[in-house]
C-alpha cells in the first residue's frame, strides 16, 4: 500500500504576496510541483492549494494553505488527519530571516524560531515533531523589526540569486522521499553558491 507525504509550503495567498520573501515555502512547492508536472486545484474542504503525485511506492500531497500564513496549521492538520498521514511524513517548507539568502536547512524537528507559520503548524499537530525545511531570506542589518522586511518583494537581484536556492531545496525534498531524512540533511543543508570567502558551514 502506498504511503502519503505531505509537503507544505507556506505563505500567504493572493498576487500581491507572490513574490514576497515571506511565501518562499509557496515558491519552493510551485517549484516541485514544475518539477514533477503536477496540477494544482483549489480543494475549499482543506483550505488549500493542492497537488497530487505519485513518487515510486510514496504518494505525495502538494500543499499551499490558503489560511493566510498565521493560521497554516488548520489547513495542515485537515489533511493529515484525513489522509492519516502522521507527523515524521509532514515536510514544512518555509522562509528564514535568520539564514542568509542561499541557505537552506532541513531538520526533523525543533523549535518554531519565532516563525508564526510553524507555531500554527506545532499548535495545530499537538507535536514539534515534523521534518521543516528553513530557505534563508535574510534580513536587514540593524533591525528585528522584520514585518515589512518579510512581506515586501525580493529585489530584482535577489530573486536571480534565489533561483538555485529553490532548484536546491526542490532536490533535498526528493531526497527525503526516496532516501530518507538523514540522507538528506547530509547532502544538502548548507550554502547553495557561496558566496566568496564563505564556505558551506558558515
Amino acid at each position: 500500500m502506498e504511503a502519503w507525504y505531505l509537503v507544505a509550503g507556506l505563505g500567504n495567498p493572493g498576487p500581491q504576496y507572490e513574490r514576497t520573501r515571506h511565501n518562499a515555502g509557496f515558491l519552493l512547492a510551485e517549484r516541485l510541483a514544475r518539477r514533477w508536472g503536477a496540477d494544482w486545484s483549489v480543494e475549499r474542504a482543506f483550505e488549500s492549494r493542492l497537488a497530487r503525485v505519485s513518487r515510486g511506492n510514496a504518494r505525495v500531497l502538494l500543499c499551499q494553505p490558503l489560511t493566510f500564513m498565521n493560521l497554516s496549521g488548520r489547513a495542515v492538520v485537515a489533511l493529515a488527519r484525513y489522509f492519516q498521514i502522521p507527523a515524521d511524513r509532514i515536510l514544512v517548507a518555509v522562509d528564514d530571516a535568520d539564514l542568509a539568502l542561499g541557505q537552506i536547512r532541513l531538520r526533523p524537528g525543533g523549535g518554531t524560531g519565532g516563525h508564526h507559520g510553524l507555531e500554527s503548524v506545532l499548535a495545530h499537530l499537538g507535536t514539534d515533531a515534523f521534518p521543516r525545511l528553513r530557505i534563508g531570506i535574510g534580513r536587514q542589518p540593524g533591525t528585528r523589526e522584520i514585518t515589512g522586511y518579510v512581506l515586501s518583494p525580493f529585489t530584482a537581484e535577489e530573486w536571480e540569486r534565489l533561483q538555485p536556492v529553490l532548484d536546491r531545496a526542490a532536490e533535498q525534498v526528493e531526497c527525503w522521499l526516496d532516501h530518507g531524512l538523514a540522507r538528506a540533511m547530509n547532502l544538502y543543508n548548507g550554502w547553495v553558491n557561496p558566496p566568496p570567502g564563505r564556505s558551506d558551514e558558515t
